[in-house]
């Protein structure tokens, strides 16, 4: 059976392939499932109900949308959202792996992984004795075998347990104890990242304002090259830069994937109203 992320990505397909808004019946009956499952699936999984998001994503709400650098719900009056609650963040500390673990080839590294559920799908995670080293959608096998060839002399294991706790934290809203992340990275990729960090959740930025961001306004390229090979989905938010012209760009996990990370952060800044109702009926 489907996951709701996956039924969540065909209806993502369909949406666009509609180039506009489809009634609630309509968008369940190409699902294949009744209207009142798909709206209570599609409200639990985002927040808020389908006729808000396809108003998201429709061909003219996504020029203003996803307008380089500007907020994401900068309509959101016209919404009828309030961009004031449900405000969420992680707070993330970034490690480099010292030199002295690339020449002793991972020899001093214990490293556990493991696979588990996430809103957007399946999810690889994997943790030193320091932070996380790598979050990639997905099964994350290929993930594996490039650290298994990275450090052959590091110890490897499968620890489930400690693993889902660590994605719980990894996608909870809530703020927390503080997320630390150990990862192999020049100086310029951990500038990247770094200033990734800074753009908040329903903000979107330029590679060439990352650039400006971090004194390097005219290597657009290599500011591309460094959030392309963010190893750690989400966390570092590599999904929130964007084309000049405000296109979405290309992502290493899926552009579908892409958008609906985008709109599931602006529906969870704000899917209650001013006067505190809940928007998931409507």
């Amino acid at each position: 059976m489907p996951s709701d992320y996956q039924r969540i990505e065909h209806a993502l397909h369909i949406l666009d392939s509609q180039q506009g808004m489809l009634s609630l019946d309509e968008l369940a009956n190409k699902l294949d499932i009744s209207a009142g499952h798909f709206q209570r699936m599609f409200s639990r999984w985002v927040g808020i109900s389908p006729k808000r998001f396809s108003q998201l994503i429709t061909v003219e709400r996504a020029k203003q949308l996803l307008s380089a650098g500007q907020p994401l719900l900068n309509v959101s009056e016209d919404l009828s959202l309030s961009s004031s609650s449900r405000l969420y963040d992680h707070f993330i500390r970034i490690e480099a792996m010292t030199p002295g673990d690339y020449r002793s080839r991972g020899e001093n590294l214990r490293i556990r992984w493991g696979n588990g559920d996430s809103p957007f799908g399946e999810v690889f995670i994997a943790q030193t004795q320091r932070g996380i080293c790598a979050l990639a959608f997905g099964d994350g096998r290929e993930e594996l075998m490039a650290m298994q060839q990275r450090w052959p002399a590091a110890q490897f294991s499968e620890e489930h347990e400690d693993s889902q706790e660590l994605l719980r934290r990894a996608f909870s809203h809530s703020h927390g104890e503080p997320l630390s992340l150990h990862l192999l990275a020049s100086d310029f990729q951990l500038q990247v990242w770094r200033a990734l960090l800074a753009i908040r959740p329903g903000q979107l930025s330029t590679y060439g304002q990352l650039g400006q961001r971090i004194g390097q306004a005219k290597a657009a390229r290599a500011v591309g090259r460094a959030v392309g090979s963010n190893p750690v989905a989400l966390l570092i938010p590599c999904h929130r830069v964007v084309r000049q012209t405000g296109a979405l760009g290309g992502y290493r996990w899926g552009v579908t994937r892409k958008r609906a990370i985008l709109l599931h952060e602006a529906a969870c800044n704000s899917i209650t109203r001013e006067d505190g109702s809940d928007d998931r009926r409507q």
